[in-house]
This record gives C-alpha cells, structure tokens and sequence, in this order.
C-alpha cells in the first residue's frame, strides 16, 4: 500500500537529520577518525612485522642447538661450544635452558664432575626456567654428588618427586631408597623400591631393578647395611 503523506514525509526528514549528522560528524572528527584508522593499520602491521620477526629468529636458534647437537654427536665438543654459548646467554628461556643443560652433560662427560653438579645446581634453582627441566637439573645434580652426600639430604632433596604421580618417580625413587639404605632404614627403601616397582609409567628397566632392590632389602636385615 502506498504509505500516507505525512509518514513519507517524516521518513524523508528523518534521513535528511541522519545525513547531515553523518556529515557533521565527518566534518568535525574526519581528521581524528582517519588517524584512528591509520593507526589501526600502522599496528596491526607492527603485530605482523613482530610475529615475522620472531619466527626468524626462533628458527635461527633451533638451527644453531640442532649444529650443536651435530657436533657433540660427532664427538666434536670444542665446535659446539660456542653456539652453545651464545644460545646459554639468550634472551630466549627454551632454548638458553636446553644449551645450558646440555653444557652441564658435557662438563660431566668430560670429568669435570664438580663444574657439571654446580652447573645443574644453577639451573635447577633458576626460577625462570620451566618446572620439568628444573626438576630434571636437580636429579641430575643430586646423582652426580650421590656419593658425598649425607643420605637425609638426598631423601629431602628428592622425596617430592619420589611420589607416585610423579614423572621422575624411577630416577629420584631409587635414590631416595639408597639413602634410606644408607640410613638403616630397610623398611622405608623397601617401600619406596615397592612403590616403583607397581608404577606401570615408570621405564620397565627402572622397575626390574626396583624389584631387585626389594628383594635385596629382605635379605638383608641390620647386619646388611649399606649392601
């Protein structure tokens, strides 16, 4: 039906107002919209030329670990030292984390026992380095001073991962159950030795010996110390 007179006319006023508002907006903030715009786009190309930047670099430093990992393969630590240097010193957490580690193994490998334990010492008390890899560094460093340690410092040291949900459970497990040993406390290893033992995501590796280990604890009473 064809609207009546005055409604048309009021929907003709009604755009003519939307219209001039639009141009009295553009007229009086056209500038400020623009730059908004154009600052829009300048960001958005920054977030782009970040993220391109970023990636280049994260590859550089995956190609530099992955020539060190070559070299140390190919029994050649003197030219993996350097990348492994430079990576250690970088800003980025992942990568300075797994040079820095792999610096400490090398240390170990090559005898130098005491540099390689403070080295995992360092890492392991780092708190900008993920959980896992600073729980890995103080296993690794509590194994190579093992021998020199008191056995309740081992048992403190490691009984938090010696835990059942635990993913180190095999490594710090047997452990801890050698210092109980050590303490005389055949009871204890015996159940720690048990706990590894029923674990099915502990390696079958780790389990056989901790079946030995159980075996081993009921043999020998008080006259066995120490075996």
């Amino acid at each position: 039906m064809t609207p009546k007179t005055d409604e048309a006319f009021l929907r003709e006023v009604d755009e003519e107002l939307r219209r001039d508002q639009m141009v009295g907006i553009w007229t009086k903030h056209g500038r400020l919209i623009l730059g908004l715009i154009g600052g829009g786009l300048l960001i958005f190309a920054a977030v782009l030329g970040w993220r391109y930047w970023s990636n280049s670099q994260a590859e550089a430093q995956a190609v530099k670990l992955q020539t060190a990992f070559d070299a140390i393969a190919a029994n050649k630590p003197a030219d993996a030292a350097p990348a492994l240097a430079d990576l250690a010193s970088s800003g980025a957490p992942g990568y300075s984390a797994a040079a820095r580690l792999t610096e400490a193994n090398q240390l170990y490998t090559s005898g130098k026992t005491k540099e390689a334990a403070a080295k995992f010492a360092t890492i392991a008390g780092d708190t900008s380095i993920g959980q896992p890899l600073r729980d890995y560094a103080l296993i690794r460093q509590t194994n190579i001073e093992f021998d020199g340690l008191a056995p309740q410092i081992v048992i403190e040291r490691l009984k938090p991962l010696a835990v059942k949900d635990s993913a180190w459970l095999g490594s710090a497990g047997e452990m801890v159950a050698m210092a109980y040993i050590k303490l005389n406390k055949p009871a204890d290893a015996k159940a720690m030795f048990k706990t590894i033992a029923e674990t099915e995501t502990v390696p079958e590796s780790i389990r056989q010996r901790a079946v030995q280990g159980v075996d081993a604890v009921d043999v020998g009473p008080a006259d066995q110390k120490g075996k």
